[in-house]
């Protein structure tokens, strides 16, 4: 593990999210606090260093402006509403001119424009506040937008923003200096859990689709009221008035997934609220949510959210650590 300081720096536009900015840096200073080492800094920037106005009318000082700005190890873009905006060409080229420094660069809430507008995003995967990925995608087709609450591609690192950007941060911190420090972090913060990159965002689907595909919303508000006995594709279809090749055209086409995938996470997250919210047997929820056996249940939910469902139930019910290895009894 690095011995030297990560240096964050931290490019607030203006009207910028107060609580996605904010979610950056504590979990950043708490990590130094809860390891007594001096493990992050970080940096304030503005365009021009003079303090700037969030989205909440509360205005913060700047560090430092891009002049200079450097040297940093990580840089994260934080946006707010208006994101198009505060687009000016100064930043756009100086974001660019970054890109050769080969530093980690990333985004905030709707910092994800700017990286995309800058070219920052071509041949990456990332991630926006859902208010805004209709028009990303409208506006950048060439760039893959998921629905994650935040995306890991190589060198870039994009949020939902929110209270998503202390899940990203976690992370980080979690990869760079131990799942132990993270969890300590999170239980400070009165975090539930720490959520991963296979956690999406809870979007309304009208939101996020428009009043556009009214043939779509319905098929997943089928699947939505159709868990315990899920229908099949072709059930699907035929309720909505769509042949079966025209109802995987739009998902594919609007949800970057074909139907039958998009039907097993929601079963999926249904699952996982059963299994944290209530005390049902692992069989019982698997049951409930549509899969015929407890083994097939637990390979798709490891699948997805990349641990077993009574070991996410354990660490639930213990405090415990995803890493640290079980501890198995003299019996054993």
């Amino acid at each position: 593990m690095s011995t030297q300081a990560t240096h964050l720096g931290f490019l607030l536009l203006p009207e910028y999210s107060m609580i996605a900015f904010t979610s950056g840096i504590e979990p950043l200073r708490m990590a130094n606090r809860l390891s007594g080492k001096h493990l992050y800094d970080w940096s304030v920037i503005t365009a021009d260093g003079e303090p700037i106005k969030s989205s909440s009318g509360l205005t913060i000082l700047a560090d430092k402006s891009l002049d200079n700005a450097l040297p940093l190890d990580m840089l994260f873009v934080c946006g707010g509403v208006n994101v198009q905006n505060h687009a000016d060409k100064s930043t756009l080229f100086w974001l660019k001119k970054l890109e050769k420094t080969q530093i980690a660069m990333g985004a905030i809430c709707t910092g994800t424009y700017l990286l995309a507008k800058a070219g920052l995003l071509d041949n990456h995967r990332c991630t926006i506040h859902w208010e805004n990925m209709a028009s990303m995608r409208e506006e950048f087709p060439n760039i893959i937008v998921s629905s994650e609450l935040f995306e890991i591609d190589k060198n870039r690192y994009t949020c939902a923003g929110g209270v998503a950007t202390l899940d990203l941060m976690l992370n980080i911190i979690k990869k760079q200096h131990g799942a132990e420090l993270a969890a300590s972090i999170s239980e400070e913060f009165i975090l539930e859990r720490i959520r991963n990159q296979h956690d999406r965002q809870r979007i309304p689907l009208k939101q996020f689709l428009g009043t556009g595909q009214p043939k779509l919303i319905e098929a997943v508000t089928l699947m939505e009221s159709n868990i315990e006995e899920p229908m099949s594709l072709d059930e699907l279809a035929y309720h909505v008035g769509l042949s079966r090749r025209q109802l995987e055209r739009l998902f594919q086409k609007y949800l970057q997934c074909v139907p039958t995938r998009y039907y097993l996470e929601l079963r999926l997250k249904r699952a996982r609220e059963l299994l944290l919210q209530t005390s049902k047997s692992i069989v019982d929820v698997a049951f409930a949510c549509g899969f015929v056996s407890a083994p097939h249940f637990s390979k798709c939910y490891r699948d997805m959210f990349g641990i077993a469902p009574r070991d996410e139930r354990r660490i639930r019910q213990q405090g415990e650590i995803i890493n640290k290895p079980e501890v198995k009894s003299a019996a054993s």
